[in-house]
């Protein structure tokens, strides 16, 4: 027999998910979560943090362009996009570590010489600890949240994976 680590539920050997929740159970090998905010992190979708319209530039937009939209919309990052597939990322990090105070002389730059290419992304059905773990390894606060075809469709930030954390937290988890 194999407990669900989710539900507890028993379950056969050899079943991909658990009879009582529905849950995967191809995590069996992990230790069993202690806490619920444990239990979202590995249970929890990244679809149940409501990830943002993303803010989107072409490759070419001069990065003057990019640093006052971030300021007008307050966001901390403008994903880069050709077409509608992500090729880049250019947050506040970026900015701070290679403009700094030459904006104005840079501002008319394109902001694919600025940004972070290649940025790491995930689907909404991934699970949220997916997510801290690319997060985590890649120094990242902000991540893309594609379709199937890899299409943009979504953004996340670290802020909203605490704020799940601590709606968990608050409901006694």
């Amino acid at each position: 027999m194999i407990f669900c680590p989710y539900c507890g539920g028993e379950n056969i050997e050899g079943d991909d998910d658990c009879a009582q929740c529905g849950q995967p159970l191809d995590d069996t090998y992990l230790t069993p979560p202690n806490s619920e905010v444990e239990r979202s992190l590995l249970r929890d979708r990244i679809s149940v943090l409501a990830p943002k319209r993303p803010i989107a530039a072409a490759p070419m937009t001069p990065v003057g362009d990019v640093l006052r939209l971030m300021v007008e919309r307050r966001i901390g990052c403008v994903v880069v996009v050709d077409g509608n597939q992500p090729v880049g990322i250019f947050s506040e990090r970026d900015a701070l570590r290679k403009i700094n105070v030459a904006a104005a002389d840079l501002a008319a730059r394109p902001v694919y010489e600025f940004m972070t290419p290649n940025p790491q992304t995930l689907v909404a059905d991934a699970k949220i600890a997916f997510a801290v773990q690319r997060m985590d390894l890649g120094e990242y606060r902000h991540l893309p949240i594609v379709g199937e075809g890899g299409e943009l469709v979504g953004i996340i930030s670290a802020r909203d994976i605490l704020r799940h954390l601590t709606d968990n937290l608050a409901r006694g988890g």
